[in-house]
């Protein structure tokens, strides 16, 4: 295990321990989650050093890796994933400022979000780290994608848009990440990443049982206010603010799930829409968010 002695958006090292929560999904492991006192950023300390977090990932079941219908949750997820791969090919094109074609995904797993534009004629590329799941995105879609060790070889302002699709909370080495993402950009470029929201209601609600929280494969829970700070720290801005309104039904059944040991599919689903209708009239707080942020 490794701590963080200094926050990783402000510098401060006085934090506070305000959860503690068990990895449901594989090991049953307990992990804290603290807060800096100064400026509010979450993240989990200790945490698996780098060459050891592979094993929280080692698993048939981890749905981010997945095409399988099988069971509730995964059923749900594969249509939600579906119908947001048009959505995010649309919010893309409608937003992008450069007139180049040019995108790179990191952390695309199995290649569906990249292969959408494939078919659209944009060039694409993909970061994977994981090599099982590459090569069979690299098999099904034919896909230039690369390992994550590849990334620091890529040609500097050379990509129109960059993706992180729920990734920013897995990237061991935050600021090198960013740095890198921020050479790779065009200036006029755009940074979309989308991240879990533990201001949402669903948050409060099921609290140490959120699967937004997924520790330890989740190092960092971002707020929109630590996206907005951290971000800024690289000369970047946050445009606007998208928000991902199924998540909070697929999240709250999974939390269910860790906290009762059964899909209650009517109590997950109730409190998803109240989480949505709170975020709608409190400052957008949705279970997750899309930010498109803007190279400066």
């Amino acid at each position: 295990m490794e701590k963080i002695d200094k926050c990783l958006v402000c510098g401060s090292d006085e934090f506070t321990t305000v959860l503690t929560c068990k990895d449901h999904f594989l090991t049953k492991e307990t992990f804290n989650i603290v807060e800096c006192k100064k400026c509010g950023f979450r993240f989990t300390n200790p945490r698996p050093a780098a060459n050891d977090i592979y094993k929280y990932y080692e698993s048939e079941n981890y749905i981010s890796y997945s095409h399988s219908k099988k069971g509730i949750i995964n059923f749900l997820y594969q249509i939600i994933k579906n119908h947001s791969l048009k959505q995010k090919f649309n919010l893309i094109n409608k937003y992008k400022t450069s007139s180049g074609k040019k995108i790179l995904d990191i952390g695309c797993a199995t290649g569906d979000f990249l292969n959408v534009f494939k078919k659209n004629n944009w060039l694409t590329y993909g970061i994977e780290p994981n090599e099982k799941v590459r090569n069979h995105a690299v098999a099904l879609y034919n896909l230039n994608i690369k390992d994550e060790k590849e990334l620091s070889k890529l040609e500097d302002n050379s990509f129109d848009v960059i993706t992180m699709w729920h990734v920013l909370e897995h990237v061991h080495q935050l600021d090198k990440r960013i740095t890198e993402v921020k050479k790779l950009l065009k200036k006029d470029g755009i940074l979309i990443i989308a991240v879990p929201n533990y201001k949402s209601l669903d948050a409060d609600i099921y609290k140490e049982f959120w699967a937004g929280y997924d520790i330890p494969r989740h190092l960092y829970h971002f707020s929109q206010s630590s996206i907005k700070n951290l971000f800024e720290k690289y000369n970047f801005k946050v445009e606007k603010k998208f928000p991902l309104k199924f998540d909070s039904f697929y999240i709250s059944l999974l939390s269910e799930k860790y906290k009762t040991e059964k899909s209650r599919f009517i109590k997950a689903f109730l409190n998803g829409l109240k989480s949505n209708i709170s975020a709608n009239k409190n400052k957008n707080d949705y279970s997750g968010l899309i930010y498109l942020i803007k190279n400066m």
